[in-house]
């Protein structure tokens, strides 16, 4: 009974066991089965998820789409009617262009009709003329013949009546012509001459006066100097130097000579170029007040100075260029005119002269109806050759000439400065009135603060020198001491010595005597043979 019991209870748990193991089972499966279930489910909702969102997005596409389409249809519509605007507006433009152009072709139609009725007009008149120009000259002809033969009939007559041949008659006629003609002629002329210089000199008067008056100028004329002036007398040594190198640096830098004496106060500088000397006046000025005075900084402030006087000398140029109104002058030209700013002329600064006569020649051509522009441009020019008579041979009239003609200048330019002196012929008008004009600029009072005492003073000096030599009886001075004329005694010169005494006398103006340009010496000698007969 208890085996049994155990048996049974075995049976019983092996049952339980067997059950429970089935439970496991059913459990697992009922597990899978509700997580493939729910895999399912989850597939499911995730696929419904994705195919919502898909719709959504191709709905949100076809919107965008469409939106897209709408804009590419406006702005499709807006180019369309931006290119019909604008073919319109061209074909506006175009149809106004041909209606424009045939209206200037009916314009033309119409002038050209009636240039032709006009002409048809013309023809018919001119074919009237010309019949009673013919009818006029066949009657002329008949009227001519008919008095040639009265002519010839009373000729007859007159060659029968006074026995003369027919040239006897007409050189006596020509000849009593003659005579009665020259005697007119003659008459008329000196009538005609005197009226005529009456007339010129009175014009000329009054151009002279109106151009004057018209132009208003400084009357008193800056003068150049050459002095510096000193702090001490100690500075005098300085500026000389230890055995003399200081001023002889500046000496070979400048090229001018610097004169140290015993006046107080006072260094003197003398050259006879003018720019030079300024250069080396302006350097001094500058080694004074810098206080370093050696060869090496001498060369520096005159190299410096130069170039200052340089920019200096081109704008006084442009300066004088501008205010004379004179415009397309060559570079070097507008060079030299500046350094005529540093000239004077008898204490008449040169620049200012020019300035002066350039406007003074202007009104006078203006005044005779000629060019007033090119008269201003010879007035301004015409003493250019005093810029460079100090480095050039020569005058400064055929200086100022030849400087003129290499740099493209005019004829009546050149020729203007070459006789505004009257050294030439004055083959052109502007020539003449430029010499009127540096006339009245030099002659007006105060314009040149030179003294009669100084001018008679240089005069006497100039006629001194000459008549100290051997031979030479008389000598005379002329045009402002620019020319001297030697008389020579044909008794005690022969025409070999008196070139030597001309050739002796210009060397000795060159050796006693500082003067600007050059002075021209003409000796004369003549011999003369006086007869009387009884």
């Amino acid at each position: 009974m208890t085996s049994n019991l155990i048996s049974d209870l075995s049976l019983v748990g092996t049952v339980l066991a067997a059950l429970t193991d089935g439970m496991q089972l059913l459990a697992i499966l009922v597990a899978a089965l509700m997580g493939m279930g729910l895999v399912k489910v989850f597939d499911y909702l995730r696929k419904r998820d994705a195919d919502k969102e898909a719709a959504q997005i191709v709905e949100r596409a076809e919107l965008e789409a469409k939106s897209l389409r709408k804009e590419a249809a406006i702005e499709a519509k807006e180019l369309a009617l931006q290119e019909k605007d604008r073919l319109e507006r061209e074909n506006n433009d175009i149809r106004n262009a041909l209606h424009e152009r045939e209206r200037h072709l009916d314009k033309q139609e119409d002038a050209h009709t009636q240039r032709s009725e006009q002409l048809l007009k013309q023809e018919k008149m001119v074919e009237n003329n010309q019949r009673r120009l013919a009818e006029k000259l066949e009657d002329a002809n008949r009227r001519q013949k008919e008095l040639d033969d009265l002519l010839n009939l009373e000729r007859q007559t007159m060659h029968q009546l006074s026995g003369l041949s027919p040239q006897e008659a007409e050189e006596r006629l020509l000849k009593r012509l003659e005579q009665e003609l020259v005697r007119e002629q003659g008459a008329l002329i000196l009538r005609h001459e005197k009226q005529l210089a009456e007339t010129c000199d009175k014009k000329a008067k009054e151009l002279l006066i109106t151009s004057v008056q018209r132009f208003a100028a400084a009357h008193t004329a800056e003068a150049t100097t050459s002095t510096v002036d000193i702090p001490n007398d100690e500075m005098k040594g300085r500026i000389i130097g230890r055995e003399g190198r200081n001023i002889r640096s500046l000496e070979k830098a400048t090229g001018v000579d610097v004169i140290i004496d015993d006046t107080p106060g006072v260094v003197i500088v003398s050259a006879f170029d003018p720019v030079r000397r300024e250069i080396a006046r302006i350097s001094l000025n500058k080694l004074i007040a810098d206080g370093r005075i050696h060869p090496t900084r001498i060369e520096e402030l005159v190299a410096e100075t130069e170039k200052e006087i340089e920019g200096e000398i081109r704008r006084h140029g442009e300066e004088a260029m501008q205010e004379a109104q004179v415009f397309g002058l060559h570079n070097r030209v507008i060079e030299l005119l500046g350094r005529l700013k540093y000239r004077t002329s008898y204490s008449q600064n040169v620049l200012r002269h020019s300035i002066e006569v350039a406007f003074i020649t202007g009104m006078l051509a203006e005044e005779m109806g000629m060019d007033g522009e090119l008269a201003r441009r010879a007035g301004l020019l015409h003493d250019i050759g005093k810029a460079a008579d100090h480095d050039l041979e020569g005058g400064h009239p055929k200086i100022g000439a030849d400087l003129l003609k290499r740099y493209g200048e005019v004829p009546e330019v050149v020729h203007a400065a070459l006789g505004h002196h009257d050294d030439i012929r004055p083959d052109m008008p502007y020539t003449v009135l430029c010499a009127a004009a540096d006339a009245c600029s030099a002659s007006r009072p105060g314009a040149r603060r030179e003294t009669l005492d100084r001018y008679i003073k240089r005069m006497q000096e100039l006629e001194a020198i000459a008549t100290s030599f051997s031979g030479v009886r008389q000598a005379f001075a002329i045009q402002a001491g620019r020319e001297v004329r030697v008389i020579a005694s044909s008794s005690d010169t022969t025409d070999e010595s008196s070139a030597k005494i001309c050739r002796d006398i210009a060397k000795a103006f060159e050796e006693q005597l500082t003067y600007p340009g050059e002075i021209k010496v003409t000796l004369i000698r003549e011999t003369r043979v006086t007869e009387i007969a009884h």
